[in-house]
């Protein structure tokens, strides 16, 4: 498991504000199926938010533990029933990862009726 201080905890929990849930765990509990799709989010987005469906408190510590655990990542926050989990890319994948630009494709301008007579 990775630890972080609070200066990149508080900095990650700023960044993971924003984000909605994007993995859920439900009545099976934390399976290897869904531990797949956790790695799976983890490598494409770093800081994922996981949205767990149950009321025991202790249970979802131990499945942020075992989260963290299984897949050397570092808990950022347990707040309720969301987890807030964050793994650094390895560093060969980074320089692969296409970014996408802020702004949208630009239109081409609209002409109206009276500009084509």
């Amino acid at each position: 498991m990775l630890q972080l201080s609070s200066e990149q905890r508080r900095q990650l929990r700023a960044q993971a504000h924003g984000l909605n849930p994007v993995v859920a765990i439900a009545q099976q509990g934390l399976t290897e199926s869904v531990l797949k799709e956790i790695d799976i989010c983890l490598k494409a987005h770093e800081l994922i938010k996981i949205r767990v469906y149950g009321d025991d408190r202790e249970a979802r510590e131990t499945f942020l533990q075992t989260i963290c655990d299984t897949l050397e990542a570092a808990p950022v926050q347990h707040i309720g029933k969301l987890l807030v989990v964050w793994r650094p890319r390895p560093e060969g994948e980074q320089e692969q990862a296409p970014r996408r630009s802020a702004r949208p494709a630009p239109r081409p301008v609209r002409r109206s009726k009276r500009s084509y007579q």
